[in-house]
């Protein structure tokens, strides 16, 4: 059974990310002193006592303000409040109640759900006391620090009061591809998520950063299910003054670290930077397969005609360390094309979980590396002419694929040139499509007469 979500309200800056993390025991959600950096709905798991719930924290509700991101704020927290089983009304206990909480007070009356108020930074007795003000809402109040997890016990105890807990149950693990949108901000990110889900799940909006936290979203296609994240815009090193900023790249670098298959989203019209390259070259680090999609296609061919292949030529020449990722002009907007991405990412994750039969593994090298007759050819290494040979290549890892190359007869390390010949060959002959391949040397020397 599907364990029951529990929603994360209030209004800005007063501890629900902290109370999100100190609840799952992550630092999945960004914190700081600054208003309004959560805007998105972030998920997690709750376990306590054998029993567990899923848990989602909104943005700060601002239903007054006539902002473009704090409307959307507004919006995405009505949705999970229409979702949840119960709601963590998260207020300030050293501010006391201020109108705005009147204002959430009402809105909360009128969804008939159960309520639980953790009047938050009530770190001492006195604070603790002036929290029962919140009391005249009709809901119940839980003094609790979230920084410091004082109380936060007795508030899951009371929420179990309410909710049927679910005991957690030992499920078969199920293939899930974990797909992550990355690209630098106001590239079409949000818009693609949207688009490949069908539903305005994250804020889409034109102000770039808008999105900020990674989020998590589920979806399945074609039998297939998918864990589509998508990462905050990755900014140049000095644009990210704010520390929530600094902190987004942080947070899309994690999330990279998790993903099985990027999307990179490049813009059409502004062509390929050097930041794309850079953040291109964070998801190689992370050993994700790659897709390129150069998103607002449609903005383009209005202007020129017969341009993709020019805007291939180019960006291959920018990115000549991607030259396997394969590329899909889309628009986001119009949604041309998207629905071609997930099953390449289908492909690309297949190719990255592959194992090669030591039999292949041999007949190829045979084919790829020995000569005819046998004999092993000395390789091109580093810095001129060596001795050196290849004796033997074996998969050592998947995920994404990994072989070890031992050579023998030098001790200069293989000339690039020559790992990148027998890479473009292994990925033709066993088709790891957009998928990266480790090339591991090992170096085998003969031992000493009577050594170990």
């Amino acid at each position: 059974m599907t364990a029951p979500l529990v929603a994360i309200i209030g209004r800005p800056n007063v501890g629900k990310s902290t109370l999100f993390n100190r609840l799952t025991g992550s630092r999945r959600a960004i914190v700081g002193d600054e208003p309004g950096i959560t805007r998105d709905r972030m998920f997690g798991e709750v376990e306590w006592r054998a029993h567990n719930f899923r848990l989602v924290d909104t943005g700060g509700i601002v239903p007054d303000d006539e902002a473009v991101i704090p409307a959307n704020i507004f919006k995405q927290a009505s949705f999970a409040i229409s979702e949840s089983a119960a709601i963590i009304w998260v207020v300030d206990a050293r501010a006391g109640a201020t109108p705005l909480d009147e204002e959430i007070a009402v809105l909360l009356r009128a969804t008939g759900k159960p309520v639980y108020i953790a009047a938050n930074k009530a770190e001492t007795r006195r604070v603790e006391d002036e929290a029962g003000e919140f009391h005249r809402f009709g809901f119940t109040v839980v003094p609790v620090s979230a920084e410091h997890g004082n109380g936060v016990g007795d508030l899951i105890d009371e929420i179990f009061e309410e909710i049927e807990p679910q005991p957690e149950e030992e499920v078969p693990e199920e293939r899930e591809i974990r797909l992550a949108i990355i690209g630098r901000p106001n590239v079409g990110k949000s818009s693609l998520l949207n688009k490949l889900l069908g539903e305005e799940r994250v804020i889409v909006s034109p102000i770039a950063g808008t999105t900020r936290d990674s989020i998590d979203t589920h979806l399945e296609f074609e039998g297939n299910k998918f864990l589509l994240i998508d990462t905050a815009g990755i900014r140049r090193k000095g644009k990210t003054t704010e520390m929530a900023e600094k902190l987004s790249v942080i947070m899309a670098k994690k999330s990279l670290e998790r993903a099985d298959v990027a999307v990179l989203v490049i813009d059409a019209v502004e062509g390929v930077t050097n930041l794309d390259a850079n953040i291109a070259g964070y998801a190689l680090d992370s050993g994700c397969s790659i897709i390129i999609a150069v998103n607002k296609w449609d903005a383009l061919e209005e202007k020129e005609t017969n341009t993709i292949y020019e805007f291939e030529r180019g960006l291959r020449q920018a990115m000549k360390f991607l030259d396997w990722a394969p590329m899909v002009a889309i628009s986001a907007l119009t949604g041309q094309r998207v629905t071609k991405i997930l099953p390449l990412a289908i492909r690309a994750y297949e190719a990255r979980d592959r194992r090669i039969q030591t039999s292949r593994l041999n007949r190829f090298f045979e084919d790829a590396i020995t000569q005819p007759k046998g004999g092993t050819a000395p390789a091109p290494v580093k810095g001129g002419f060596s001795r050196l040979k290849v004796q033997f290549l074996t998969q050592a890892g998947v995920r994404p694929p990994l072989f070890i190359l031992f050579t023998s007869g030098g001790k200069a390390g293989l000339h690039f040139s020559y790992l990148r010949y027998i890479e473009n060959r292994m990925r033709e002959e066993f088709d790891f499509f957009a998928t990266p391949i480790r090339l591991v040397e090992r170096h085998k020397t003969k031992g000493k007469k009577g050594g170990a």
